[in-house]
Order: structure tokens, then C-alpha cells, then sequence
């Protein structure tokens, strides 16, 4: 059966996206939490593929949604200095203003500043994976902020 891809799911707290490989088969990347970096990991792919009611699998769905959750992940697990954490201190903000300050859900705009931001951030995790691919050294450092949970081993 072939496959369209690429394919975009969650597993558990991380995104996993299935590509095409030259000779037809499918290889998979998986959003590392302890790095914030995808890496190579095919093990997962007949499992979110075929998955129907497991709850911790959820997909496949587009690249905007992709983005926006790896990004949510990355925001939420890793911390570290430099723009990319500024601008999820920004995000961590507008929740702070409404949810928490102003007791409201948050307005359209604020909602689109968000996606926005996470697009940028999203773009700026893949430059830094490239210059590293390169050979040239990092420009940041992230941290895993929580402890690993037991399906992230």
C-alpha cells in the first residue's frame, strides 16, 4: 500500500513525521525532548500508521498543525537562553495576561501572535539543526526542563 507523504503525528508528547525514502519505503523522525532536534527513529512507524484508538497516537493531521504542536512541545519541555526562549517567553506571557491576570480565553489576535511566533521558532530550530549539520558550533543551548516520562525512553 502506498503511502502520501509526508505524514504528521503525535506520539505521545512528541511530534513524529513519516517521509518517503528513494527506494519506497518510509522513514521516520522523531522531535527529541531532551534536545529540542529531530532525530532519526523508524521504530514507531507501523504503530502510528495503523493506529486507530490509541489515544497517545494522534494523526495523521497537516504541516501548519505539525509546526504549531512541535513547537508547543519544545515550549513546554525545553528551556534555554537566547531569542528562540524570548520568544517562548513572549507566548508564556499572553497565556499569563489573559488565563491567569484577566481570567479570559484568549483573543484572535493573541491566538494568531502565537502561531505566528511558533512558525518563527519553528524556522529557527531548523536553521540551528543545519548549521550544526554543517560542522559550524551552536549558537544555543537547550535544557530538558521536566524529567523524561516513561514512554519518552
Amino acid at each position: 500500500m502506498a503511502f502520501r507523504t509526508p505524514m504528521f503525528f503525535k506520539y505521545y508528547a512528541q511530534t513524529y513525521r513519516i517521509d518517503s525514502t528513494p527506494d519506497g519505503g518510509l522513514t521516520g523522525t522523531i522531535l527529541d525532548l531532551d534536545t529540542g532536534f529531530f532525530r532519526e527513529d523508524n521504530s514507531h512507524i507501523r504503530e502510528v500508521v495503523w493506529s486507530t484508538t490509541e489515544s497517545d497516537i494522534r494523526g495523521p493531521f497537516d504541516e501548519e498543525r505539525f509546526v504549531q504542536e512541535t513547537e508547543r512541545e519544545r515550549d513546554y519541555h525545553l528551556t534555554g537562553d537566547g531569542p528562540i526562549f524570548a520568544l517562548y517567553e513572549t507566548v508564556a506571557g499572553l497565556y499569563e495576561q489573559a488565563r491567569k491576570r484577566e481570567s479570559r480565553r484568549l483573543e484572535p489576535q493573541e491566538a494568531a501572535l502565537i502561531r505566528s511566533i511558533y512558525q518563527r521558532t519553528f524556522k529557527m530550530w531548523e536553521d540551528e539543526a543545519a548549521r550544526r549539520a554543517a560542522g559550524e558550533p551552536p549558537s544555543f543551548e537547550a535544557r530538558r526542563r521536566y524529567p523524561v516520562r516513561r514512554a519518552e525512553q
